[in-house]
């Protein structure tokens, strides 16, 4: 039960970051509590994560631009560097209900509103989605949401996106779980599990490549922020 547990929330993983370009974690996190502590269901999470994103980074590195990723990651791993230690000490599950409220609200607007998400957000807009999502990836792993509208406002192709947004989670990964293996967070016995889950979510992440030639980014948005919103949905009910 417990790989069970690990392979098909990772296969549906890789799926998702394929299709939308985040949300891996959030769909292991909908399972990985229930067998291991939080901390390290994260951390295990954005292991398994880097199948996918470094096979997406790899296909789409003609479009990765150092330029637009640089001076967000810094704002992102800076306050994810604080808040990893932070989950023994805040109330999560406030947290969690003030995150789902934030992403069920922009989704909402985002497809409700025709002209929004067509334009570039304004520096302090863009700097607030930075820290919000460097945050919560301390805490729970989870940034992607927020900086996938981000890097979404800067796009003006399918494969511009995806090589963007994966390029910054590429070095997002690498940094974070540096953070949490010097912490303790995650440790040799977590290895098998890892292994398990890189395998499905890149067989995920196969599948999802094949379904994403076929779309462009205008038909690919509406599917973001609607799974944008049933991520708010998750964090508010469960």
């Amino acid at each position: 039960m417990i790989w069970l547990l690990i392979i098909f929330p990772a296969l549906i993983a890789g799926l998702v970051q394929g299709l939308t370009g985040f949300g891996a974690v959030i769909i292991m996190m909908i399972f990985f509590p229930s067998i291991l502590p939080m901390d390290k269901a994260a951390g295990i999470g954005g292991i398994i994560m880097l199948s996918s994103v470094l096979a997406l980074t790899i296909r789409y590195r003609h479009e990765f631009k150092w330029k637009r990723v640089l001076i967000p990651f810094i704002i992102y791993a800076s306050v994810a560097t604080w808040s990893v230690h932070l989950s023994s000490v805040l109330d999560t599950h406030v947290l969690r209900l003030m995150l789902g409220g934030l992403l069920v609200s922009l989704s909402l607007y985002f497809i409700l509103s025709k002209s929004a998400g067509s334009a570039k957000y304004p520096w302090y807009i863009a700097g607030c989605f930075m820290i919000i999502s460097g945050f919560f990836n301390g805490l729970f792993g989870i940034g992607g949401p927020l900086m996938a509208l981000y890097f979404l406002s800067l796009s003006s192709s399918m494969p511009d996106y995806i090589g963007n947004i994966q390029g910054f989670f590429l070095i997002d990964a690498f940094y974070i779980t540096g953070i949490r293996i010097a912490g303790g967070i995650l440790t040799a016995p977590d290895i098998p599990y890892i292994i398990v889950g890189m395998i499905a979510a890149a067989v995920g992440t196969i599948i999802a490549t094949r379904l994403s030639t076929r779309w462009d980014l205008t038909t690919l948005k509406p599917f973001i922020y609607g799974f944008i919103g049933l991520s708010g949905l998750y964090y508010l009910f469960f």
